[in-house]
């Protein structure tokens, strides 16, 4: 599994089954963790114990089922606003994958029964809060997989049912967990990786078309080519930096603005350094994504059970520190690529290089693009508050057992947070870039740039006074959401 095949996976609507191999290691797994209950004399953590702190407390074998339930159930404490279907759907295939590689001692029709809600587009409701991001994601799974048992509730063809609604209209019987299985499906970190994903997927996007619309609005602030210039950036070969200076030539090639006698020696560093911070956030997400894919195919609950080893292993493999810094690295990263467009837009509204100021012909009556600069510069202030590392804080939980905890799934939430910011700062960049290449003419831009000034005018127009302006700004982050990018 990678990053680029979820992506595959979620856009195009594919459904999941289970290979002979899979199955055969699945029931392995669960044969033996029995066989091992069946004979074992001391007590195995979360199997023939309690959880956390009530480790030290025997469970009898009549007991166990309900064990499981009983876990589900008090450790469904989410709160706050719901996570989003998309990323409930990436959780829910992450899950999956975790419990398919014979580790969890899972029972093979409640793996397939997963399948089905994902080949179903069942999506349980999980919500934001309640995760520390170190005994798993405990509070959002244990919501992920309560409908599994007739609990809890899903979203299923545009409505919220509970999942003993859900059972009845599909024909399904509740799933009857065994031991361990409770433990096996709360433990993970399957909603901390499902937010890392989703903004990994998102941020590669982000990041082209951020090039892409600092190109127009370079062309538009009639600024200089030569910082792009491919020798400069081979003298401190950073890779993103290197890729963004091409890019950059790439989409002003042609360009009648770009070719023009330049009266300005130097531009402000929010273009001049266009390749060094995009360049940087290239580099952070091609950095994120490597340890998401590694976290993606690795079986995160606990205990481990590892039949070729005759092992049972109580061992920390839940704990998200591995993806939480990475985490807090990326929404650093994609802060600034919304910081660097927002002063880009500063400068295209400041009435200066031949522009009007804040964008219209007759300033004054007209205020114009005025407020879309303190409407970007008010969504970047927040998301630069919500930059504080959610992994540099721990809280200790379980009387003290766990003693140290990652904030993961903070760090998740709030990335999403930063990424949709990011968004809409973009989208007012391409809003002010788009007005201000027009009072360019007779001059153009590139063809690369003119093809998407053509597309966008399809659903933004140009501005001749003063407009009601959300709705405009409305449908930029649609556009840049929707319409596709050739690189």
């Amino acid at each position: 599994m990678t990053l680029d095949k979820i992506e595959e996976i979620i856009l195009r609507g594919y459904k999941l089954e289970l290979s002979d191999d899979t199955r055969q290691r699945i029931v392995r797994c669960r044969e033996y963790l029995d066989r091992k209950i069946a004979t074992a004399e001391a007590p195995i953590y979360g199997v023939t114990t309690g959880f956390g702190s009530l480790c030290k407390i025997n469970i009898e074998a009549d007991q166990l089922a309900q064990l499981q339930i009983n876990l589900m159930m008090s450790h469904a404490c989410g709160c706050g606003e719901r996570v989003p279907n998309d990323i409930v759907k990436i959780m829910t295939l992450l899950k999956i994958q975790s419990l398919s590689y014979g580790y969890s001692g899972c029972k093979l029709d409640t793996v397939e029964r997963l399948i089905d809600f994902f080949n179903n587009d069942v999506c349980p409701v999980v919500y934001m809060q309640g995760s520390v991001g170190a005994s798993g994601d405990l509070v959002p799974l244990a919501h992920l997989c309560l409908p599994l048992v007739g609990l809890g509730e899903v979203e299923y063809q545009g409505e919220v049912i509970s999942g003993a609604e859900l059972n009845r209209r599909m024909g399904w019987e509740p799933i009857r967990l065994g031991s361990k299985e409770g433990l096996a499906l709360l433990n993970g970190t399957q909603n901390m990786a499902a937010f890392a994903s989703w903004a990994c997927i998102r941020a590669k996007h982000l990041s082209l078309w951020a090039d892409v619309i600092a190109a127009m609005s370079l062309d538009a602030y009639d600024g200089r080519l030569d910082p792009f210039t491919l020798a400069v950036h081979l003298v401190r070969p950073h890779a993103g930096q290197i890729a963004t200076a091409q890019h950059l030539n790439e989409l002003l090639r042609d360009s009648e603005l770009a070719r023009q006698p330049k009266t300005n020696v130097q531009d402000p560093y929010s273009f001049r350094c266009i390749p060094q911070v995009h360049g940087a956030v290239k580099d952070t997400v091609s950095y994120v994504k490597s340890v998401i894919d590694i976290e993606i195919n690795a079986t995160t609950d606990n205990p481990t059970v590892c039949p070729d080893d005759d092992l049972i292993i109580s061992a920390g493999n839940f704990h998200g520190e591995p993806i939480a810094l990475p985490i807090d690295f990326l929404a650093l990263a994609l802060s600034e690529l919304a910081s660097i467009s927002e002063r880009r837009i500063y400068k295209l509204v400041s009435g200066t290089r031949g522009l009007p100021s804040f964008l219209v012909a007759r300033p004054g009556v007209n205020s114009g693009f005025m407020i879309t600069q303190y409407t970007a510069a008010s969504i970047v202030s927040q998301s630069k508050t919500l930059c504080m590392p959610s992994s540099a804080d721990s809280i200790p939980t379980s009387q003290g057992q766990e003693d140290h905890v990652s904030m993961g799934a903070n760090g998740g939430t709030k990335l999403y947070r930063v990424v949709l910011n990011t968004e809409r700062v973009l989208a007012i960049e391409l809003l002010n870039a788009a007005q201000a290449l027009q009072f360019r003419r007779p001059l153009h831009s590139s063809p690369a740039i003119e093809r998407l000034l053509a597309d966008y005018r399809k659903v933004v127009p140009f501005i001749e006074c003063d407009e009601v302006m959300y709705p405009h700004i409305a449908r930029s982050v649609e556009f840049l959401r929707n319409e596709p990018l050739d690189s």
